[in-house]
């Protein structure tokens, strides 16, 4: 996979910017098919930073009700990807946050 593929799109949510102190620890929106491999090599290709750990979350979809046609809709499911630099480590993308 291109490692320009797997990485969709930087998290930054109140809770994750709160939360994330000193831990070294950077969320990313990343491709379903994208493995921990694939999302190490990434974030290190792209952000030139050395990789401790990726762990990896598949989050699932609510249904959803239109009243309307009263059906019910799923949308897509999404893969969240948390990443831990070693120490000294940091992408300059979120230090403004």
């Amino acid at each position: 996979m291109d490692i320009f593929y797997v990485i969709k799109e930087p998290l930054i949510t109140e809770k994750v910017t709160l939360g994330k102190g000193d831990s070294n620890r950077y969320y990313f929106r990343v491709d379903l098919a994208a493995t921990k491999i694939d999302i190490k090599r990434a974030v290190e290709t792209i952000f030139k930073v050395d990789v401790d750990n990726v762990r990896t979350i598949t989050v699932h979809s609510k249904p959803r009700k239109n009243p309307r046609s009263r059906t019910v809709s799923h949308p897509a499911n999404w893969k969240k990807a948390i990443v831990t630099l070693k120490k000294g480590g940091k992408i300059e993308l979120f230090e403004g946050v």
